[in-house]
């Protein structure tokens, strides 16, 4: 078992709820019951006091510290993966994430994970909560995530992230020409009917994801954007709900839409790029222990620059006859 401390402050949208459901918001790898027993176990403080009573009316703003011990990560299997690491101390990774890497265990990847490989490559960090994972990318999403290798550093990054605090910029390709960058601020929520999908949601949590143009192509869009939320799949939600879903993205993008009279080498490259173009290519935070302000960027993988290489020389050829 691990002594840790939990901490968030109850946001506005929490107005109204009780206590349990929450801490059930706030700390989802929780379960209901747990935080029930917690509460009633006289582990919960809010505002620096003891509160006992799950059914306790929340107002938003409140500070929240719950002090427990949880299951160390060992229900799962260290394994021997290779790990891309840009930074590292005795507080914190920072890794470079591939495509086609699972960051946690789940259904359908009970294994060859993220996970199994930091609990193999660093065992004492089975003792931190998920193996000190604080947020999370996409199995074929690439780029930057920060790991904890300690409770402490988790408990800050993640108090940090929920205060959003923790900068995070991504590279991304979406479908259409797009005219001007902005923000798309809409809620999210799991899909009605999909269950595996998120969708916006006029009662979802809130979303907010900031973008600008990089670079115009035909038929297509290059973004940079910056998460001010972290919501599962809110980058990919986000650009399908504006009608520019992200290029090789088949869950919410639909089938490809290559532009006319594109050459065979152009089709091909787009058949062979199998996943959404989207990259984590900056990452901004204080460190959870020195407080010291760290930057890290991480370059394009290599089927993105190639994407990009193909994308410019279509338009190159093409560009007389566009009418934008």
């Amino acid at each position: 078992m691990a002594q840790i401390t939990l901490s968030a402050t109850v946001q506005p949208e929490h107005l109204g709820l009780r206590l349990d459901q929450t801490l059930s918001k706030l700390f989802p790898d929780y379960s209901r019951s747990r935080i029930k027993t917690w509460i009633e176990g006289d582990l919960v403080k809010v505002n620096g006091e003891i509160n006992s009573i799950p059914r306790y009316k929340m107002f938003g703003g409140e500070e929240i510290e719950i002090q427990v011990e949880v299951e160390e990560e060992n229900r799962f299997e260290p394994q021997n993966l290779p790990i891309n690491i840009v930074y590292e101390d005795e507080h914190i990774l920072v890794i470079n994430k591939p495509k086609d890497f699972v960051v946690h265990p789940g259904a359908g990847n009970p294994s060859g994970t993220l996970l199994n490989a930091l609990l193999y490559h660093y065992p004492e960090i089975a003792e931190v909560p998920r193996a000190g994972i604080i947020h999370r990318l996409d199995k074929d999403t690439t780029g930057l995530m920060v790991v904890a290798k300690t409770i402490p550093a988790q408990t800050q990054l993640v108090r940090d992230l929920q205060k959003r605090k923790i900068t995070r910029e991504y590279e991304a390709v979406a479908f259409g020409v797009m005219t001007q960058g902005g923000k798309v601020d809409e809620p999210m929520a799991r899909h009605p009917t999909k269950r595996t999908q998120m969708a916006v949601h006029p009662m979802g949590k809130p979303a907010v994801t900031h973008y600008r143009i990089m670079e115009h192509f035909r038929n297509y869009t290059r973004l940079r954007l910056r998460l001010e939320t972290g919501r599962t799949h809110q980058i990919r939600v986000h650009m399908a709900h504006l009608a520019h879903p992200l290029l090789g993205d088949q869950t919410y993008g639909g089938r490809p839409r290559p532009p006319k009279n594109a050459s065979e080498e152009f089709l091909a490259v787009l058949r062979n790029f199998k996943r959404q173009a989207l990259h984590a290519v900056m990452l901004r935070l204080q460190h959870p222990i020195t407080g010291e302000l760290m930057e890290w960027h991480a370059p394009l993988p290599s089927d993105f620059v190639e994407l990009i290489n193909a994308l410019k020389a279509d338009y190159q050829l093409h560009k007389d006859d566009l009418d934008y």
